[in-house]
This record gives C-alpha cells, sequence and structure tokens, in this order.
C-alpha cells in the first residue's frame, strides 16, 4: 500500500515536498521502480520523476521537462518513502500527485496528494 502525504497550498517561488510511505514492503530489500506523476483539472497525467532502486543497479533518474532542474527524487530506506521535492514552485505545478511503485509483475498506486500554488 503506498500512502502519499505532504501536499498543501503554498505561494509561488516556495518548496514543497511530498512523501509515499509504502506499507508492507521494506524497499531496500526489493529491485523496484517509482514514480512520482501529477494531474491537473482537464489535463493528462504527466510524468514529474522517476527512480530506480539501487539493486541490481541504479538506472537513469528522469524529470519531466516541466519540473527539470527544480525537482529532486529520492528514496528514505529508513522511514520506507520515496520522496518528491519541488523548489521554486509555479502556478502551473498545481495539480494532484501521484506516487507510484513497481516490484516485480505488481504496480501499486497511492491515493494522491494535492498540491496547490497561488501567484
Amino acid at each position: 500500500q503506498l500512502v502519499e502525504s505532504g501536499g498543501e497550498t503554498v505561494q509561488a517561488g516556495d518548496s514543497v515536498r511530498l512523501t509515499c510511505a509504502a506499507s508492507g514492503v521494506p524497499i531496500r530489500l526489493y529491485k523496484w521502480t517509482g514514480r512520482w506523476y501529477r494531474q491537473a483539472p482537464g489535463k493528462e497525467r504527466e510524468l514529474v520523476a522517476q527512480l530506480d532502486s539501487p539493486r541490481p543497479g541504479r538506472g537513469p533518474t528522469i524529470y519531466g521537462e516541466s519540473v527539470k532542474g527544480r525537482a529532486s527524487i529520492s528514496e528514505d530506506n529508513e522511514k520506507n518513502t520515496l520522496d518528491l521535492q519541488i523548489n521554486s514552485v509555479k502556478p502551473e505545478d498545481t495539480a494532484t500527485y501521484y506516487c507510484n511503485m513497481e516490484l516485480g509483475t505488481e504496480s501499486y498506486w497511492g491515493q494522491g496528494t494535492q498540491v496547490t500554488v497561488s501567484p
């Protein structure tokens, strides 16, 4: 199960940090691919960032063009989370953010967390 948190209303230029907690699966023991997506009303779902587990060898970290240079995705093995930080947020970052994690043949999704950026 994945549970996102950290969504909030912030002002343009602020930073926001989102957390995706994985329960029941110690991610440090598995090979996984983790992604953060976002979807704004009336728009298609957009990949924000992608990170592979360090096992067996970490692939390239991928960022969407709209957040490149402002976003950072990382895992926290102690907290068992996949985190996303976006700096210098813009009103166009307003969306519901979803966490996705693929472990083997299974794909897990969180329920989403809302980020709203005011001008």
